[in-house]
């Protein structure tokens, strides 16, 4: 068994969550007719296009602090600000999906977990440094 269940899981819903987010653009890309390579067209297939790349971008970003925060820190915390990270996360698609002037409390406690990590991971860098 692993040492960082937790992370691991995080990190698994994360590649799922991306997984998730690529079928919503394939099918709004087949419902709304939108032709490879274009990246626009319908308006709900540039909103999904933008909840992908979007959360794309966040979890290039996400993943790594996850990880050296629990490796350095905590992997315990690691995996609840992660999850908090990761349930935000799909509260803002949906809410982008939904009504795109909804997805800011989805984003903003995304960034907090986020902040969290990597202000935590550096904390524990830092820490294991000065010892």
């Amino acid at each position: 068994m692993t040492a960082y269940p937790g992370p691991t899981l995080v990190t698994l819903g994360t590649s799922l969550l991306l997984f998730a987010c690529t079928a919503y653009v394939g099918r709004c890309r087949i419902k709304f007719g939108i032709k490879a390579p274009a990246v626009s067209g319908h308006p709900q297939f540039d909103i999904a296009y933008r909840i992908q790349s979007n959360t794309l971008e966040n979890s290039v970003a996400f993943l790594p602090v996850l990880w050296v925060f629990a490796l350095n820190l905590s992997s315990q915390w690691a995996t609840v600000f992660g999850a908090g990270w990761l349930a935000a996360r799909v509260w803002y698609a949906l809410a982008y999906a939904r009504q795109p002037q909804a997805r800011a409390g989805g984003f903003v406690l995304s960034m907090l977990c986020f902040a969290a990590l990597g202000l935590g991971g550096a904390w524990g860098v830092l820490r294991g440094l000065l010892v």
